[in-house]
């Protein structure tokens, strides 16, 4: 028998190496399907947080066949318990209902949510649809339905943001009221008009194109209720928070609707630098409209 030397094999070394190889083996396997960690979130960046560039308002209205943000606005901090919730918000896919395996997808329906992210990316961009003939580039009036669909970062053509009546079954998660989700099937759901913001004018401003980067009211055709953010019911992501998006009229004393059903429809800044309109420095007297530092 052989004297023990450095050199000799102790324990179960042919089952770790048999361990080991089958570990390379695998490695292989999930690069060559793109299915590491690294590669998964390589496509998240190169499709859902890729950069967008939004259409520039040449007229100063919304128009059909433009690719814009829905924002909603910042709200006074003494009326909030949490600071954080009183910034702008844009509306966005929820990045839980996504799945990233190549190509990245979402599965119908998938929710949405309002993030504190207001660069334009794929996730946070829409492109307005017409729904009953009307032509690209012409304007969007008051009372006037058009579609919302998601513009880039997924392997179905398109998503279409829409909303249906609360059943004992279907309920938005943390509000329990109306949800918002997307579809992949255009119908009477997926069915959006803008009103006018003071509800004493808004019979005089039927019919008037909607002037973009303005405060206005998004009211779901079929329901009748508005696109709101109560901004006090959130989740944590690995992005930050993610607050719920509903359809649900927030009215006042005056019988108008609260700041949490106010939006914005962002358009692009014709500026050199791009970027969205409402991230364009306020001119300064005897300058250029250019922040100095």
């Amino acid at each position: 028998m052989a004297a023990y030397r450095p050199g000799v094999l102790m324990g179960n070394w042919k089952e770790d190496m048999c361990l080991e190889e089958e570990r390379v083996r695998d490695f292989i396997q999930k690069r060559e399907r793109g299915e590491l960690l690294t590669q998964k979130i390589n496509r998240l960046n190169d499709n859902l947080f890729k950069k967008v560039k939004l259409s520039v308002s040449t007229n100063g209205f919304v128009c059909f066949g433009d690719t814009v943000m829905l924002l909603s606005p910042s709200k006074e901090p003494s009326g909030w318990r949490d600071v954080e919730a009183c910034g702008e918000l844009t509306l966005a896919v929820n990045l839980e209902e996504v799945s990233i395996y190549s190509p990245v997808s979402l599965r119908s329906p998938c929710a949405v949510s309002a993030i504190s992210t207001t660069g334009p990316v794929g996730r946070n961009t829409f492109c307005i649809l017409s729904v009953d003939g009307g032509s690209v580039g012409e304007p969007v009036k008051f009372g006037q339905k058009f579609g919302l669909g998601t513009t880039g970062g997924f392997s179905h053509p398109m998503f279409y943001l829409g909303s249906d009546h609360r059943t004992f079954m279907r309920f938005a998660k943390k509000t329990h009221l109306q949800q918002v989700f997307l579809t992949d099937e255009p119908s009477y759901l997926t069915c959006w008009q803008a009103n006018f913001l003071d509800p004493q004018m808004r019979l005089e401003y039927e019919g008037i194109p909607v002037p973009a980067n303005c405060k206005l009211i998004i009211t779901h055709c079929h329901t009748n209720r508005s696109l709101a953010v109560p901004r006090n019911f959130w989740g944590r992501s690995y992005f930050g928070r993610e607050y719920e998006v509903i359809c649900h009229t927030y009215l006042d004393s005056h019988r108008a609707e609260e700041d949490k059903n106010y939006w914005v429809i962002v358009t692009g800044n014709p500026g050199d630098d791009g970027g969205a309109m409402h991230n364009r420095p306020e001119p300064q007297p005897g300058g250029t409209g250019r922040n100095v530092s």
